[in-house]
């Protein structure tokens, strides 16, 4: 059976990403499921798999603020490779913050869907799926 999506968890933070994994595989949908701790290695695979749609994400839920390459970065950088990809992923910005700021500046980036506060839960994950 082929997964309902191909989903992509960037996010430094290995709680979130194991609550996250344990959230969606709760809603027993059939998902490919990668997960990055680093942005920078993100965009890296991106950039390796842009003429494979087969392996090109979905779905993108990503952190903003990470070490190194933080999620405005990868964004910033994503979007150069985004008329390059194949599929066109939803980008989900997630956050701890409740700064308006912060969920202003990622609505008015073209490439991203929407800004969801953390944690991911499953009836917004099945919303997400389905829309």
């Amino acid at each position: 059976m082929k997964p309902v999506a191909n989903i992509f968890l960037i996010d430094d933070d290995k709680l979130f990403l194991f609550l996250t994994r344990k959230t969606i595989l709760a809603t027993k949908k059939e998902v490919n499921l990668k997960e990055f701790t680093d942005a920078n290695v993100a965009l890296n695979y991106l950039k390796e798999i842009v003429n494979n749609s087969e392996l090109q994400p979905d779905i993108i839920f990503l952190d903003i603020s990470m070490p190194i390459m933080d999620g405005w970065d990868f964004l910033d950088e994503y979007m150069k490779l985004d008329n390059h990809i194949i599929n066109k992923p939803r980008v989900y910005i997630f956050s701890s913050s409740i700064s308006p700021h912060d969920s202003e500046r990622a609505k008015s980036i073209g490439v991203v869907t929407d800004f969801i506060v953390k944690p991911l839960v499953k009836d917004k994950f099945i919303e997400i799926l389905e829309s």
